[in-house]
């Protein structure tokens, strides 16, 4: 037995133990950085429900128009009134929502330049005006 040895101490010829490394379950301080979280996260189904809400939304504003060209503005005022809604979603609400909106009034506003294309191409005259 060592008397001059401080309590707690382990002798010269003891081995010392190991520090003990967290395992993470337990927090044991702050992190190294901040962690972020999506206030409103994109998921697949409000992807799938904005654009398909968004495809009936254009479908029947197509259907108000009688021609080509009724068609085209028709399109382009419900693309333009979807946009506003995606725009809103984007800051207040469901951002998934918002990306479905956004992709099928593209799809759309697509198709009705394709149909105003050909319509063109065919006439020789610029079907809006």
């Amino acid at each position: 037995m060592n008397w001059n040895a401080v309590p707690g101490e382990p002798s010269p010829g003891e081995a010392r133990p190991m520090p003990r490394t967290p395992s993470g379950l337990f927090p044991s301080g702050p992190p190294a950085r901040p962690t972020w979280r999506e206030p409103h996260p994109v998921s697949g189904g409000g992807v799938a429900a904005g654009g398909g809400l968004t495809a009936l939304w254009l479908i029947v504003f197509g259907l108000l128009g009688h021609d080509v060209p009724s068609y085209a503005w028709w399109t382009v005022v419900a693309g333009g009134l979807a946009w506003l809604v995606a725009l809103t979603l984007v800051r207040y609400g469901d951002r998934g929502v918002a990306t479905g909106i956004a992709i099928v009034t593209a799809g759309g506003w697509s198709i009705a330049a394709a149909v105003l294309a050909v319509r063109w191409a065919q006439s020789g005259d610029w079907p809006l005006w």
